[in-house]
């Protein structure tokens, strides 16, 4: 199984405790990995976001890996690139819903 990379940015907001990323990003490798995402990522960065992005191809048919799913919890917020092929991808859809179930929980506040 493939284990994600993590990329990182530095961050000046200030409510830094609860959450370890400002932005958890949810793509389709193969459709925007090399194009949209890369952009607003380094747009992130430049502006100082803590960005998680996971930098690693799962191979078809390897599960999620629980330290995605760790950092969507882990996320203050997510963007979300809908792509031709996103809805395709299993585990794209298995993210979708961790980041719902997290927004849920937190709209409970």
């Amino acid at each position: 199984m493939a284990s994600p990379s993590i990329q990182r940015s530095s961050s000046s907001f200030t409510s830094r405790s609860q959450w370890s990323y400002d932005v958890f990003l949810s793509f389709r490798g193969e459709d925007t990995r090399k194009s949209f995402t890369d952009h607003l990522y380094s747009a992130l960065i430049r502006n100082n976001i803590h960005t998680f992005r996971d930098d690693e191809e799962l191979p078809r048919g390897e599960e999620i890996a629980p330290e995605l799913l760790k950092a969507i919890e882990e996320s203050r917020s997510a963007i979300i690139v809908f792509s031709k092929t996103y809805a395709y991808s299993k585990w794209c859809l298995e993210e979708l819903v961790k980041i719902m179930k997290c927004k849920e929980e937190r709209d409970k506040w």
